[in-house]
């Protein structure tokens, strides 16, 4: 299945674009789509962190991900 996926802050960077399109498997949960993200773009195991929301909420590595679902990543934040 083909996801759009979202980036923000530095993920847009590493992504170069705020929107990038991946295939992944059916059934395929968020540590399969962290697992490839970072295959593809390997500055991603850089970050001190980052998280996948789906659907506007942060999702646990066992989340299952269908096509219909929004993914965005996430990455860590600073503030003061």
């Amino acid at each position: 299945m083909i996801l759009k996926i979202l980036a923000f802050g530095i993920t847009k960077d590493i992504f170069g674009t705020s929107e990038k399109e991946i295939e992944i498997d059916e059934g395929a949960d968020v540590k399969a789509l962290k697992t490839l993200l970072e295959k593809d773009f390997p500055e991603l195991k850089k970050l001190k962190s980052y998280f996948i929301a789906v659907d506007d909420e942060y999702a646990e590595d066992s989340h299952i991900i269908t096509v219909s679902n929004e993914i965005a990543i996430i990455p860590p934040v600073s503030g003061g």
